[in-house]
């Protein structure tokens, strides 16, 4: 035998049994794994629960393996948070919370629901104790919903107001000889998801739409700082404008703090709300382990929550996306189950796909039909999300969440003279007629272009007109909010986006209220296609950790990169016409 056979055959044979003693290895992992059962949960008198939200928070709960990436993901849901907070509030072993967050992964929305949920918990009677060395925005908008508010003397404390900024590839394009050929609709000078492939700079549009919807932001976690805190809105501003605050310390002089301690002398504080346990010390639970034993997970219910969170793809969709498939399967299920009353749709999406979206809004509508659909807005329902939403019998949302961006685009990158230039390769083509190839090594003829406009303005005026049918509206009066245009809930609500502020806790009770099911008898069924591989959840309870082993954060300047990469490569992924929000950035 040759040498390159004996190779070859040698090669083939470890391959083989490598992949055997894989199988074998996952399958008896497998198996040991489902003869365990992670400890029932054992909550001591006296506990103080540990909120630390370690996690990126979503809409649900998740798990899972990456097999692209090979990357664990997980996910803490705030449907477990809020379940959690609101059994904790009549737990009698609970006796209050600490809150200690360092990096907060979840959007402002989201964590104003959470901070509403702890409000309840403290006005029940128990206490919350917020403390931590260092303080962003979005940390300490969550913790000064406590009573108390504690900070480390030297650490960080940043309060200097909420701002955004984005990356131009139009330069960088032009050196590398690619030439982005975009079609907005004709008149969405709003829609701003492509401006960095056509301008170096924020059009005035832009930067008109992105000032308003920030100022709403922070003047709503302002609203609810002055609330918590006593210190009005006018003087917060001054705080942030003149940079009065440099470290923790300084907090306390403008009665944003309660006191500077050390992390041993809040342990002292906290030993002396509580009955210390036998050792002498404060008995403190995981609250992400709490939260998710607790949460109630019914197989059968009568009220479906339907999860859609992720851009808008076609077909099934990854992990954190939207399919169109899926998705559109997931509201068909819940429509065809008779035990299911009323539906809520919860969406947390910047939009993407037009198609897609066009394709889950039918089944949105087809359920409408024969039961209740409420919406309940997340961090985000835009564009594409708006889409969804715009069919439902009510929506609500948070002064905070961001929607609208009722708009479309389509892109087509041409490549033709980068790859000549640069790489010295041509392409040659034969068609059967005049619009045969379409392509990125294709530049759009003048017809084409016409051809391509015009498709997308008929995308346009059909999404306008399904919202203004769902919302009640002429189709001129949603063109003149509409063009692209990003709105806050606290501007939404008056031109009538959305019906009525409030959280997903409220859309179940409207829900319930319209699906004629009493409070007492409400039964949550979860509809996701964010599955969590039981196996590799159970590992990690096992091990005792809330997450799995956290790689090193990014740089700032990495994560810019990397959402210009992300942003870059979104653009040959995505196919047809895109229903999508800009990007929009929480600098924490």
């Amino acid at each position: 035998m040759s040498f390159g056979k004996a190779f070859l055959a040698s090669l083939l044979a470890v391959l083989v049994s490598g992949t055997l003693i894989l199988l074998i290895f996952f399958g008896i992992i497998g198996v040991m794994v489902s003869g365990l059962e992670p400890a029932p949960l054992a909550v001591k008198k006296n506990t103080v629960l540990k909120m630390s939200l370690t996690m990126p928070i979503g809409d649900v709960s998740y798990t899972s393996f990456d097999k692209g990436t090979f990357e664990l993901k997980q996910k803490l849901g705030l449907n477990d948070i809020l379940s959690g907070i609101e059994a904790a509030k009549s737990d009698e072993k609970i006796k209050g919370i600490y809150l200690s967050v360092t990096n907060l992964n979840a959007g402002v929305a989201t964590i104003k629901e959470i901070r509403d949920a702890l409000e309840d918990f403290q006005n029940s009677g128990k206490f919350i104790i917020a403390y931590h060395e260092n303080y962003s925005k979005a940390t300490y908008y969550l913790s000064s919903v406590a009573k108390e508010v504690y900070v480390y003397p030297s650490g960080r404390f940043d309060f200097l107001g909420l701002g955004t900024e984005q990356f131009f590839l139009k330069g960088a394009l032009e050196k590398l000889e690619v030439e982005m050929q975009i079609i907005r609709g004709s008149n969405n000078k709003f829609k701003s998801a492509v401006e960095p492939l056509m301008y170096t700079e924020m059009s005035d549009a832009n930067r008109e739409q992105t000032q308003k919807y920030l100022d709403a932001l922070w003047n709503e976690m302002l609203l609810s700082i002055e609330k918590s805190r006593g210190v009005s809105v006018a003087k917060l501003n001054e705080i942030a404008d003149s940079a009065y605050i440099q470290k923790s310390g300084q907090a306390v002089d403008y009665k944003l703090a309660d006191g500077v301690k050390y992390y041993d002398e809040i342990i002292a504080l906290l030993e002396s709300k509580v009955e210390l346990n036998k050792k002498g010390e404060v008995e403190f639970f995981s609250f992400s382990k709490y939260a998710k034993k607790k949460a109630k997970k019914n197989k059968k219910g009568n009220i479906a929550i339907i999860i859609a969170e992720g851009s808008i793809v076609d077909g099934e969709g990854e992990i954190g996306e939207i399919g169109g498939t899926s998705m559109s399967a997931l509201v068909r299920e819940a429509r065809l189950d008779t035990t299911i009353k009323a539906v809520v749709l919860r969406i947390n999406s910047p939009g993407g796909s037009a198609l897609a979206s066009d394709i889950i809004w039918r089944e949105i509508i087809l359920t409408k039909a024969v039961k209740p659909v409420v919406v309940s807005m997340g961090d985000v329902a835009a564009s594409g999300g708006y889409y969804m939403a715009c069919a439902a019998d009510k929506i609500y949302a948070l002064p905070n969440t961001i929607t609208g961006s009722i708009g479309v685009f389509g892109v087509i990158p041409f490549t033709g003279d980068l790859l000549k230039n640069k790489l010295g390769i041509t392409i040659d083509r034969v068609q059967t007629n005049q619009h045969s190839i379409l392509s990125f090594n294709k530049k759009l003829t003048p017809e084409e272009f016409k051809i391509i406009q015009k498709g997308v303005d008929e995308i346009y005026a059909d999404f306008i007109g399904k919202v203004a049918d769902g919302r009640g509206m002429k189709p001129s009066q949603v063109d003149s909010i509409g063009q692209g245009r990003v709105w806050a809930g606290s501007d939404a609500i008056n031109i009538g986006l959305i019906d009525e502020f409030g959280g997903i806790k409220d859309a179940i009770a409207d829900a319930a209220a319209r699906g004629n099911i009493s409070t007492e008898n409400i039964k949550l069924k979860i509809y996701t296609s964010s599955k969590t591989d039981p196996m590799l959840e159970t590992l990690i309870t096992l091990q005792g950790q809330d997450k799995p082993k956290a790689s090193l954060k990014a740089s700032a300047l990495q994560s810019k990169l990397m959402d210009m990469y992300n942003f870059a490569k979104s653009i040959e992924s995505n196919s047809g016409i895109q229903a999508r929000l800009p990007y929009i950035y929480w600098i924490d």
